[in-house]
């Protein structure tokens, strides 16, 4: 059994290592391919919006869901209007239906009645809170299957801050 060992930990990492390079693959994917996504933002707490070096992040197409009536996980679907701002369309289980103009979006229906639709937090350099106080939308690039990652935030000009 011993000469088994080196054996199993050698297959082991090299499994770890290929998953781990498929999961960076998969971003990379959706960071080069992607469509960019402007979801408009709304406070969660005034009190508690920056904290340290992130800030909270909660959009306005999840305003006015609830997780108890809808899927644990599921397909936001959205529009995007002149200015590449999302608007909601509907929510859905499965991929389709779904148009030409229509994106899909992955959510998630948690706990205390909250919908997560993208990234929840945006983390920044310590001191810079004051620039991304002024952030109006999340940018998101969302792939055709519904992964999106958070790139940014975006100011009412619809400009990064960067």
């Amino acid at each position: 059994m011993k000469n088994y060992k080196p054996l199993i930990i050698l297959i082991n990492l090299i499994l770890v290592l290929v998953l781990f390079n498929r999961s960076v693959f998969k971003k990379e994917t959706v960071l080069s391919d992607g469509q960019l996504v402007l979801l408009e933002l709304t406070p969660v707490d005034p009190r508690s919006l920056m904290q340290g070096d992130y800030m909270r992040l909660n959009y306005a197409i999840s305003d006015g869901l609830h997780s108890d009536n809808i899927s644990k996980r599921g397909f936001c679907v959205v529009t995007l209007d002149d200015n590449g701002v999302a608007q909601r369309e509907r929510l859905q289980d499965g991929k389709t239906p779904r148009n030409n103009k229509e994106y899909l979006i992955k959510y998630q229906a948690g706990d205390w009645n909250r919908v997560s639709i993208g990234a929840e937090s945006f983390f920044f350099q310590e001191g810079k809170a004051l620039k991304f106080e002024a952030a109006k939308y999340g940018g998101l690039k969302v792939d055709q299957d519904g992964n999106s990652i958070l790139i940014g935030l975006y100011d009412k000009d619809r400009k990064l801050i960067k």
